[in-house]
């Protein structure tokens, strides 16, 4: 049995209560572990040989357990409250739009 399939338990009892999605959660962990700097100033995974550390997927790994954390709740404008300058604090309702076709409108037509 290899590493990578062995559970990693010990992990979820350093999570974070703030966490609303474990997995990725975990997945970032695994990806910033396996791009750990060497000693030399680059990454220390193969994949991203010969660049320099911090890399991109580390980079992309730090902002999934940012994005794996729960944001903390804003308070939004009362509906009719303006923005100070006598705009709606609030965006006008409306439906939202699509940019592209739906895969099952675009074929039935």
């Amino acid at each position: 049995m290899t590493d990578a399939t062995i559970d990693r338990s010990d992990r979820q009892a350093d999570r974070p209560d703030e966490v609303t999605d474990p997995l990725l959660w975990k997945l970032a962990l695994d990806v910033a572990d396996a791009h750990e700097p060497d000693g030399d100033g680059g990454c220390h995974n193969l994949l991203c040989a010969g660049q320099a550390w911090p890399c991109p997927p580390w980079h992309n790994a730090q902002r999934a357990l940012r994005m794996a954390r729960a944001e903390p709740r804003q308070t939004s404008p009362a509906a009719g409250q303006t923005d100070g300058r006598g705009r709606d604090a609030l965006p006008a309702a409306g439906p939202a739009q699509r940019t592209w076709p739906h895969p099952r409108t675009a074929s039935a037509a």
